[in-house]
């Protein structure tokens, strides 16, 4: 311990490596937070760049086939689908963008403009979490309350739980730009990870997001129990309705699907609540903002994950993709036809003889 005294007091750099309270303690402006090396650097912005742009085309895509498609767009669970793909396309601009612009970029925004982009990406995953909690409660309902399913949960209810879900969400991501940030502005007892934001407002969000995931591994808990219990119980009768049967066993289908959709989700989030966590009970080191850094890119990456995800096992959405790109296909074709035409037409029209024409061919 007492060889500890003599490189601190000669090379304060060492000390600004090893110790990130005295780092902060002095800290003035952004670049305290901008911890990453340019290697580190390179490599997050090569995942920023590539998985940004393909997650906004994916959800994208979702989106307009889900707006597109009658059948779908009135079914309360692709409302929560397109809900989720919404919240994806909004954290991809928001938090490739924001992400980019501070730790490759080193843009250092003021309090309002820093809190701003902020508020976007939070607002962004929290409504990701939060559709796909209603996505989760609705396949519990399908399953079991199957008999009373459309009338409990329906179109106009649907979008009642989003236009919820939105407001609440709105007002919490915006909290610190509201008022409810850091009082010593750069310097602690402000978070590590974030600028500006307060440990107390860092607490009550990733507790938050934890309700929210809890809520939905209790969910597909169930959904995955009454699956197992109804497969046994299928196996062992014989005769049963056949409509029944192929209805129960497109429930399980779903249950499995969103059950792996969870585990992904749950896999990416850990890391980053995990972070969160130790920023509000403790000081962080330069190595562990680092590595933040890096797990915090999970997140975009599960929101290009979730519409792939549907594309290869939603039936209903799948065929609703074919089927648009179909009648891209046939208009294009169309307008090919149309084109080849064309020329011909108007070879017909510059050949026909006019009536002065005539009239002096008589003539002559």
């Amino acid at each position: 311990m007492e060889g500890c005294d003599a490189p601190a007091s000669s090379d304060p750099s060492e000390v600004k490596d090893t110790s990130s309270s005295m780092a902060n303690s002095t800290c003035e402006n952004m670049q305290c937070y901008m911890v990453l090396t340019k290697t580190e650097e390179m490599v997050i912005g090569s995942i920023c760049f590539l998985a940004g742009p393909v997650t906004l085309m994916e959800n994208l895509l979702v989106l307009v086939v889900i707006t597109t498609t009658v059948s779908l767009r009135k079914r309360p669970s692709y409302l929560f689908i397109g809900s989720l793909a919404l919240a994806d396309v909004f954290a991809s601009c928001f938090f490739t963008i924001s992400f980019l612009d501070f730790h490759l970029f080193h843009r250092s925004d003021g309090p309002t403009a820093y809190l701003f982009k902020l508020g976007g990406v939070t607002l962004a995953f929290t409504n990701s979490v939060g559709s796909l909690l209603l996505t989760a409660l609705d396949r519990y309902l399908c399953i079991y309350c199957a008999a009373s399913y459309k009338v409990l949960l329906t179109r106009r209810r649907a979008l009642l739980s989003l236009l919820v879900l939105w407001s609440i969400t709105i007002v919490i991501s915006f909290l610190p730009l509201m008022g409810w940030r850091c009082p010593t502005g750069l310097t602690p007892p402000c978070s590590n990870l974030f600028p500006y934001i307060n440990r107390v407002y860092l607490a009550c969000w990733t507790s938050f997001i934890l309700v929210l995931l809890a809520l939905i591994v209790g969910a597909y808990a169930l959904i995955l129990w009454k699956a197992h219990s109804h497969e046994a119980s299928m196996s062992s009768l014989q005769g049963a309705a056949c409509t029944g049967q192929a209805r129960m066993r497109m429930d399980i289908r779903l249950a499995r699907i969103f059950a792996l959709i969870l585990l992904i989700l749950v896999g990416c989030w850990l890391p980053v609540l995990s972070f969160m966590l130790v920023d509000v009970s403790t000081t962080l080191t330069h190595a562990q903002q680092r590595a933040y850094a890096f797990c915090s890119t999970l997140c975009l990456i599960n929101s290009a994950v979730n519409p792939l995800l549907y594309a290869l096992w939603c039936r209903d959405l799948r065929l609703a993709l074919l089927h648009s790109l179909q009648r891209l296909l046939e208009i294009g074709k169309c307008k090919k036809s149309t084109s080849d035409a064309s020329p011909k037409l108007h070879s017909v029209e510059n050949n026909t003889v006019t009536e002065d024409e005539l009239s002096r061919a008589r003539a002559t």
